[in-house]
């Protein structure tokens, strides 16, 4: 006659909750990514006017790294993703029809 502990009985306990640490970094990550969601906003906006040559494409690359991380400010990274687009539309326009002068000075 053999004596089962309970141990033994039940086997390897698994748990099902996340670690404390995960939900630390999750959280952390979470955050950062709204953090993301909010520069691309606010760097879209003045990009419609000024340096959109350099605000256009920041303002896509922050937005689209939201998106990716899976922020929960989806509305405003896409915001911020048109807003960068659009200024890069903008800045071809403006190039197209000033027949490919950007800046003149000497006028």
């Amino acid at each position: 006659m053999s004596i089962v502990t309970d141990h033994q009985a039940i086997g390897p306990r698994s748990t099902s909750r996340p670690e404390p640490h995960s939900r630390a970094t999750t959280r952390q990550g979470t955050a950062e990514a709204d953090g993301l969601a909010i520069a691309s906003f606010l760097l879209g906006l003045p990009g419609l006017l000024l340096f959109n040559i350099v605000l256009g494409p920041i303002a896509i690359t922050l937005a689209t790294l939201a998106l990716l991380r899976g922020t929960r400010r989806r509305g405003r990274a896409l915001l911020g993703l048109t807003l960068g687009i659009t200024s890069l539309a903008i800045l071809a326009v403006t190039t197209v029809t000033s027949h490919g002068v950007i800046i003149d000075i000497g006028s």
